[in-house]
């Protein structure tokens, strides 16, 4: 093969070929600059005058955010000469693989749309679903995004929250608080249960209506366990939990009651 012809021909190739990587670069940055304004007109939109929810405002988002992102993909693939028939023509061609990937993602695009409509949480709500228990900081397109108290970032698919138990602990104005409390066989219990509802009463937070319970829950060898339960807004719920652990243990000690121990029976079998 003559070599003057094949240079002539990389020339002439490779020039094309570098005009076209040129535009498709340009495009892509131009192209995602656009996107991102927007989609930030869009969410300012949304959110003028408070009239649409977060959540369905960052749903309505991703889903923007994505069909813009497919166009774009389209356009640049169109600068290579690729022709949009003939890229459908190529994933549909492309087996069962891919088009199980796809059903797995409609799965989850479809249970995010009846979680928009049935509403059983919204951003913000402390929920337990999927597994993962934490405060929802977004519904996305495929999954939502959840972070847990121990502040992980966790995403979770929609399909798996939809399909299974959701329990949405923000959707009610109050929590009960449960702890329990044990006492030696040798206290009244009568007495440390008006002892420990006078106590809950005067944590911070706690409501006064439904007033604070205290009974007896069960019964072990080295005493009777208390029920302990008071009532609080969702925010303050942690706070009333230790300050009630907190209360027992300084009632308990005020009150001057021995420490539960297991009988001497118990303890030399």
């Amino acid at each position: 093969m003559n070599l003057d012809t094949v240079w002539t021909f990389l020339s002439n190739e490779g020039v094309q070929f570098a005009s076209k990587m040129a535009g498709a670069l340009a495009t892509w940055v131009v192209g995602r600059w656009l996107i991102g304004v927007a989609i930030r007109i869009l969410g300012a939109g949304l959110k003028a005058g408070n009239k649409v929810d977060p959540t369905l405002a960052n749903y309505l988002k991703s889903i923007a955010g994505v069909a813009l992102n497919i166009l774009l993909v389209l356009a640049i693939l169109d600068i290579f000469g690729v022709q949009t028939t003939s890229f459908a023509a190529l994933l549909a061609g492309a087996g069962l693989a891919i088009g199980t990937a796809w059903g797995g993602l409609l799965s989850h695009f479809a249970a995010g749309v009846f979680m928009q409509v049935l509403r059983p949480f919204k951003v913000g709500d402390f929920i337990s679903a999927g597994g993962v228990t934490g405060t929802v900081q977004e519904l996305g397109l495929f999954g939502t995004a959840i972070i847990t108290p121990d502040n992980v970032l966790t995403l979770v698919g929609n399909s798996k929250i939809f399909s299974e138990v959701i329990q949405n602990y923000s959707s009610l104005p109050h929590r009960r608080v449960d702890c329990t409390a044990k006492i030696a066989n040798s206290v009244d219990p009568l007495d440390a249960i008006a002892r420990l509802k006078a106590a809950l009463q005067a944590i911070p937070n706690v409501l006064a209506e439904p007033a604070p319970e205290v009974d007896i829950l069960s019964f072990s060898p080295e005493g009777p366990v208390l029920a302990v339960r008071s009532y609080t807004a969702n925010q303050h719920y942690w706070q009333v939990y230790f300050d009630s652990h907190r209360a027992i243990v300084s009632t308990f000690g005020t009150a001057g009651y021995p420490t539960p121990e297991t009988p001497l029976a118990q303890r030399t079998r």
